[in-house]
């Protein structure tokens, strides 16, 4: 059922954004030298690595295609429209195209860059349970997300407390609280906050 859905609704998200995709496809093109599309690897399910897309947002000659050099405030490498991008997620919707791939799943835990920093450390080496998160699809979102607990990882209380939400979710996982997470990201997206 989570498969099936996550098709149908990837796909008919990603044919409803063409115009919205075509528009920042060019915004990009206009504002900085370089692809539309950034690439990274990431976990995927069972600790294989997957390629995440997302809209560039940084120029190239600055950007860290390790994704471990954490976005900072007023961060030099974000251009003008990946500013906007970010502030508004936006950024994040071709990860929709790993949905319906299969790499991924509309909720789950977010995935993470191969290497990712908590407060300077290894995410393995503070949480030591770290890799159970990677026992089903990463999410385009997911209950940390939707908790609020989301930007720089730069304290360790505040990893930890993501990795909780999301070992939460792996073992307490419903079609149900999908939709709940879902609905959640929705409600915070509306009220600016940071589904995503």
């Amino acid at each position: 059922m989570k498969r099936a859905f996550d098709i149908a609704a990837s796909g008919a998200t990603l044919l409803m954004l063409l115009p919205l995709f075509l528009t920042v496809a060019a915004l990009i093109k206009l504002d900085s030298p370089g692809p539309v599309f950034f690439s990274q690897t990431r976990w995927g399910k069972d600790g294989k690595k997957i390629r995440v897309f997302k809209f560039r947002s940084m120029r190239t000659d600055l950007c860290d295609v390790t994704g471990v050099a954490q976005t900072v405030q007023n961060d030099p490498r974000v251009t003008r429209v990946g500013a906007v991008l970010r502030r508004t997620n936006i950024d994040e919707l071709p990860q929709l195209l790993n949905v319906l791939k299969g790499d991924m799943s509309l909720v789950g835990p977010r995935c993470h860059a191969i290497g990712m920093l908590a407060a300077g450390i290894p995410y393995e080496e503070l949480v030591p349970d770290y890799h159970r998160r990677h026992v089903v699809r990463p999410g385009l979102t997911g209950l940390a997300q939707m908790r609020g607990l989301r930007g720089p990882t730069d304290r360790p209380g505040k990893a930890r407390a993501r990795i909780a939400c999301d070992l939460h979710y792996v073992e307490n996982f419903s079609f149900w609280l999908d939709m709940r997470i879902i609905f959640g990201t929705i409600v915070s997206e509306l009220k600016g906050g940071k589904g995503f």
